[in-house]
């Protein structure tokens, strides 16, 4: 079998960096795949989404954006980009959404492409542990029991009641800055934190690239 190249939609959170994971440890060729969608979009990640270029060059890996067109839905502008590649598979980072799952499976389907949703569904120990060797914050906060105070801070499994413990239900949204697969690790200099009383972003002002140790 000749090199395997695939899709990943990337949102440079900690899901969509595991499921990335996945696939590099299956020795495929990653695309990174990113939506730059209308803030507090239903189906995809908008908070610092400009900071990817800075994990795609940080892990030396190509990236494609996708802005859908005025009146386009989001979905179409994705399939629309997805039908233009040259690849064998599309990699996801769902791990309790049916909404988000079941559109990308769809997608896939249309273009006669297999889906891989490698966190669908685990159980918490086996996420936890690929967790513990990302350096992950948190960026967006949108649920009771979560404020201000987190915003900007590291990722810790949600433990409150009534949030899913990996924000799965559009709690949060985070940003990784280093992870086994990254060449060079991020430093965020500056953040820039606004909250509205139920909801807040913790905005990335200015980061830079720094070599590992």
């Amino acid at each position: 079998m000749g090199e395997v190249q695939v899709a990943c939609l990337f949102s440079g959170g900690k899901d969509s960096c595991s499921s990335l994971f996945c696939a590099l440890e299956r020795a495929w060729i990653p695309i990174l795949v990113t939506m730059k969608p209308a803030p507090y979009s239903m189906m995809f990640h908008h908070p610092n989404i400009e900071w990817t270029k800075l994990q795609a060059e940080a892990m030396h890996l190509p990236q494609i954006f996708v802005k859908p067109n005025e009146g386009q839905e989001e979905l179409d502008a994705l399939e629309n980009t997805l039908s233009e590649l040259d690849i064998q598979g599309i990699f996801t980072g769902a791990i309790d959404s049916d909404y988000q799952k079941q559109r990308i499976d769809k997608i896939g389907e249309n273009l006669g492409i297999p889906t891989h949703s490698p966190l669908w569904r685990k159980k918490e120990p086996m996420y936890s542990e690929v967790l513990q060797y990302f350096e992950t914050y948190i960026i967006a906060v949108s649920a009771e029991g979560l404020g201000p105070e987190l915003l900007g801070t590291k990722f810790q499994m949600q433990k409150a009641k009534g949030i899913h413990p990996f924000f799965e239900g559009g709690e949060g949204e985070t940003f990784v800055t280093d992870a086994p697969f990254f060449k060079k690790r991020i430093i965020i200099d500056k953040w820039e934190k606004n909250w509205d009383g139920v909801r807040g972003v913790a905005k990335i002002v200015s980061a830079h690239l720094s070599p590992k140790r």
